[in-house]
């Protein structure tokens, strides 16, 4: 029996097939995006972080765009154009927490093989080799690149994790060149960017610029604790600067870190999120908990969360729904959950513990 959507003709735009159009075949191991068309345009063999032995649709003349472009026949939400197809952070340098992930992983009990850290290894190397490279920070900016604080912190989270999983594992690894490597890179982070006049960390490494939400994840990624002064002080002034009214943050402002966007935009909830987190580690138990329990009624009807909201009007603004919030939503409620355990038995303070 043919549905109705599946009796819908096969329309191409610009010779591409909608990624509405696309389904996801696994087997458990691996996937593979096919088109209604029956066009196989992704697949990774044999498992899903092998290279790509189909990737259509990454090509610009059979399947897909690099670049973002403007579909002008759409209006996007509530009148939010352009709508833009694609993203152009392909192209962007970013940090991410594969080996974090990797870290937190093996603490369940797995173990790395060999195998797994023959493919971590490079990535420490490359974190040592790039970590004053100007990147697009976590938040993608479509500016110049900049030295961002939150970029060199997580360089020094991915040796510093990796040095941890070879301990952990009787791994092999360069033990003096890592392990000097990554307090070199903790060190600069927590210096270069420190700004003595305003006393709190700043984006980036030249200790000037503005304040960016992001900073709150340091004490997370184990950088500094919670309750350092200096990072008292910074959560205190992005609490100050970035303040949206009601709990809410924004990242950054714009007029101060220029992002080479037009407009502005919502609170990022996520970052409200961050602030529970250090007010819990601050031993600000009381604060934490009412700050938690308001992003938490701002979900719909059915528990869903945005990427961002509006401050005047509470309104839904980004990407909905927001696996950030979400993740925001269990990360925090369960250092929240701990804090609390902890002041009950007389330690009020919550240190970095996760």
């Amino acid at each position: 029996m043919i549905t109705g959507a599946e009796a819908r003709p096969v329309v191409r735009q610009d010779g591409y097939l909608p990624i509405e159009d696309h389904g996801l075949i696994g087997d458990g191991s691996t996937c593979a995006l096919v088109g209604r068309d029956g066009a196989m345009t992704w697949l990774c063999l044999p498992e899903f972080d092998s290279p790509p032995f189909l990737a259509g649709i990454l090509d610009a003349e059979s399947g897909g765009r690099f670049e973002i472009a403007p579909l002008p026949q759409l209006r996007g939400y509530r009148g939010s154009a352009p709508v833009r197809w694609g993203n152009g952070a392909r192209h962007q340098l970013q940090r991410g927490e594969i080996v974090d992930i990797a870290y937190q992983w093996s603490g369940s009990g797995k173990r790395v093989d060999e195998r797994l850290w023959a493919a971590l290894a490079p990535i420490v190397e490359m974190a040592i080799r790039s970590w004053r490279v100007p990147d697009s920070g976590p938040w993608e900016i479509r500016d110049k690149s900049r030295p961002f604080t939150y970029s060199a912190a997580l360089c020094y989270v991915a040796i510093d994790r990796a040095i941890q999983i070879a301990r952990r594992d009787g791994l092999p690894y360069p033990k003096r060149r890592w392990e000097a490597t990554a307090r070199r890179i903790r060190q600069a982070a927590l210096t270069q960017s420190w700004d003595p006049r305003r006393r709190t960390f700043t984006e980036n490494l030249r200790g000037s610029g503005g304040l960016d939400a992001s900073l709150l994840t340091l004490p997370d990624r184990n950088v500094i604790e919670f309750d350092d002064p200096r990072m008292v002080s910074t959560t205190k002034a992005i609490a100050a600067e970035l303040d949206a009214g009601n709990g809410l943050l924004f990242r950054y402002l714009p007029e101060v870190s220029p992002d080479g966007l037009p407009g502005s935009e919502g609170a990022f909830l996520l970052c409200s999120f961050w602030l529970v987190d250090n007010l819990a580690g601050q031993g600000r138990v009381d604060e934490a908990h009412e700050l938690y329990e308001s992003l938490c009624r701002r979900a719909n009807p059915l528990g869903l969360l945005p990427e961002q909201i509006h401050p005047d009007t509470g309104e839904f603004l980004g990407n909905f729904p927001q696996a950030f919030s979400h993740v925001g939503v269990l990360a925090s409620g369960l250092r929240l959950l701990k804090a609390e355990r902890r002041a009950a038995n007389g330690d009020p303070t919550a240190r970095n513990q996760s």
